[in-house]
C-alpha cells in the first residue's frame, strides 16, 4: 500500500519497478493540491521539496517548516533566538504541534535519539501517519512528544505533539508530506484557519 511505503523504505529498497512507480508518483505531470490546517499556533516559515527532488510519499512534494521569532526585538524574523547552538535557542522547539487534517492515525514511528543542531541524524524520525477523511494521507515528523497512539481519531487543530529534533534532520522543525493513492500533493495553508488562531490566541 502506498501509505506504507515511506515505511518500508526504511528498511529495504526498492526494486527498479518499484521505484518507477514512487518517481511517477512524487512527480505527475498535473500537481494537484491538498489545502491544510496550520501546523502551529505560531508564525512559521515553510521550504517545499520541488518535483523530482525526493520521491517517497511523505518526502514528496513535502515541505519543512520552521517556528520563528524575534521580530519585535531585531525588526526581522529568525528560527532561533542567539545562535541556534542548541535545541532551547530555537523558537520552535517544545511548540504545540497541531493535526493538519481530521481523521485516523495510522502509524507511529519513534526515534528517542534527540539531535545535536547542525548534527545530521540518523531515520527514522519521531513521526505521526494520518489517514485523512477526504484520502488524502499524509505524515508529520520529527515531533519531540508524541500525543496520539494508532488509531485515534484526530480533529484538524487539535495537537498530536511537539516540535523535536531527530531523525534525518539537523534542527527543531516538523516536515510534513501529503499524498493520495494517485500521487504526492503540494500543499497548501488555509488562511482562514490561521486568522481564526490569530483572532483566537492561546493563553
Amino acid at each position: 500500500m502506498l501509505a506504507l511505503a515511506l515505511i518500508a523504505a526504511m528498511v529495504t529498497q526498492p526494486t527498479p519497478e518499484e521505484r518507477a512507480a514512487m518517481e511517477a508518483r512524487a512527480n505527475p505531470e498535473v500537481i494537484r493540491q491538498a489545502t491544510l490546517h496550520p501546523l502551529f499556533e505560531d508564525n512559521y516559515m515553510c521550504s517545499e521539496h520541488w518535483a523530482g527532488q525526493l520521491m517517497f510519499p511523505g518526502d514528496a512534494l513535502g515541505q519543512d517548516c520552521m517556528i520563528t521569532g524575534g521580530i519585535e526585538e531585531r525588526g526581522y524574523a529568525s528560527p532561533y533566538r542567539t545562535d541556534g547552538a542548541t535545541n532551547e535557542d530555537w523558537y520552535g522547539w517544545g511548540r504545540p504541534v497541531l493535526a493538519p487534517l481530521s481523521g485516523t492515525v495510522r502509524r507511529i514511528m519513534v526515534n528517542d535519539v534527540v539531535n545535536v543542531p547542525g548534527e545530521l541524524g540518523t531515520p527514522p524520525a519521531n513521526a505521526v501517519m494520518i489517514a485523512g477523511e477526504d484520502g488524502v494521507n499524509l505524515i508529520v515528523a520529527h515531533l519531540g512528544e508524541i500525543l496520539v497512539a494508532e488509531g485515534d481519531m484526530v480533529d484538524a487543530g487539535q495537537q498530536i505533539g511537539t516540535v523535536g529534533n531527530n531523525g534525518f534532520g539537523r534542527a527543531p522543525h516538523i516536515q510534513i508530506g501529503a499524498w493520495d493513492e494517485e500521487s504526492a500533493l503540494q500543499i497548501r495553508w488555509d488562511l482562514k484557519a490561521i486568522a481564526a488562531l490569530y483572532e483566537e490566541p492561546s493563553e
